[in-house]
């Protein structure tokens, strides 16, 4: 008799098939990948899942940010938590014992120190270090086929990848940072996530600006050496949202390839694609940066690892097929360099301790 004639049997068969493709694909999941049209934005069970969101006044230049990194040790999660603003020079960050990413939606929390969701942000790391904010307007990331890694999404097993699911927004709110409270109600919103089997690359660098004329534009970049097994590459992506909604993205070695000079205090950028052709070209003054941790996942603790301007200044020139469509300068970007020893080096060049995971800009001086 055959299995068509007991419904029962068939049933078993169809669920144990279902059973068998889910553990597949959370397999596939659990290596950091995510196939086409798969949702980045869910948690993958990683060694780190970073979640970093930007906040830009358009009117004065200030700048706020905050991060939480859930990371994941033999004995569970803990998250490495951030928040930090500019022209104040403001930061706090916390090596926090828990952490959740949520498996099913855009989520991350730490305790009662940090909730993020799709249309809203809490932080509270102290009285002088909070953050109360809602998000309208949002500007997600427009293509359902592939996010800001684009193949690479679909490659298993890589150290880092990225994705800027949020590339604009109106934020309503507050923030306490330091002795002054800034009221956030109409500043510019960014957001992205990022994450890897292992932490950070050895070396990376990464950019973000809006506060262009153009209230709309929103240009975001992230590269450095990529590797799972015996691949190994260094690859750079440039993702711009023109002014008029167009989204542009370049980055792929062999379609659209990138190439990056970056040191502490120059970022320059040049790709070309079939169609595109763009030009981003970076400058922040060394001592003005802040310098933020990065986790090390199994030994429950942060390093300085990232070089950051939040103030720096940014020029973009965007042509296509030759033709140049827009230009845009904004002196409120965000441009980092990133690598643990170039980070602990800055943070002994300032005076602290060895054991110091960060360290706010150097003030200013007079004239």
């Amino acid at each position: 008799m055959s299995i068509q004639s007991h419904p029962s049997a068939l049933s078993k068969v169809t669920a144990t098939l279902r059973r068998g493709a889910a553990a597949v694909h959370a397999a596939y999941r659990a290596s950091g990948a995510d196939l086409p049209f798969g949702d980045p934005l869910r948690a993958h069970q990683v060694a780190m899942e970073g979640y970093f969101w930007r906040f830009t006044d358009p009117g004065t230049d200030r700048v706020l940010i905050a991060l939480n990194g859930v990371n994941r040790a033999a004995d569970g999660h803990w998250a490495t938590l951030g928040l930090a603003a500019h022209p104040s020079g403001f930061l706090r960050t916390v090596e926090h014992p828990t952490g959740s990413a949520a498996p099913d939606r855009l989520g991350v929390s730490a305790g009662e120190a940090f909730t993020g969701l799709d249309r809203s942000l809490r932080v509270d790391l102290g009285p002088d270090a909070r953050v109360e904010i809602e998000v309208s307007e949002p500007v997600p990331w427009p293509r359902r086929s592939f996010g800001g890694s684009s193949v690479f999404q679909a490659v298993p097993g890589l150290n880092q990848y990225w994705h800027p699911w949020l590339l604009g927004g109106r934020a309503r709110g507050w923030a306490v940072v330091g002795e002054e409270r800034w009221e956030l109600d109409g500043w510019s919103v960014y957001a992205e996530k990022n994450w890897g089997k292992g932490g950070f690359p050895d070396s990376w660098w990464w950019g973000q600006a809006q506060g262009f004329a153009e209230a709309g534009a929103c240009v975001a970049f992230a590269g450095g050496e990529v590797n799972a097994g015996p691949l190994r590459t260094t690859v750079t992506a440039v993702v711009v949202l023109l002014p008029d909604g167009r989204l542009l993205r370049l980055g792929d070695p062999v379609v659209s390839p990138v190439r990056a000079e970056v040191h502490d205090e120059l970022w320059s950028l040049r790709g070309r694609g079939a169609r595109w052709q763009v030009e981003v070209e970076g400058r922040g003054d060394l001592g003005h940066a802040h310098v933020l941790p990065v986790p090390l996942p199994a030994e429950r603790r942060n390093v300085p690892g990232a070089i950051e301007h939040l103030g720096a200044s940014l020029t973009v020139r965007v042509r296509e097929r030759g033709r140049l469509v827009w230009e845009g300068r904004s002196e409120s970007a965000a441009l980092e360099h990133g690598g643990i020893d170039r980070a602990r080096a800055e943070v002994l060049r300032r005076g602290g301790a060895v054991d110091d995971v960060h360290a706010a800009p150097v003030p200013r001086t007079a004239g």
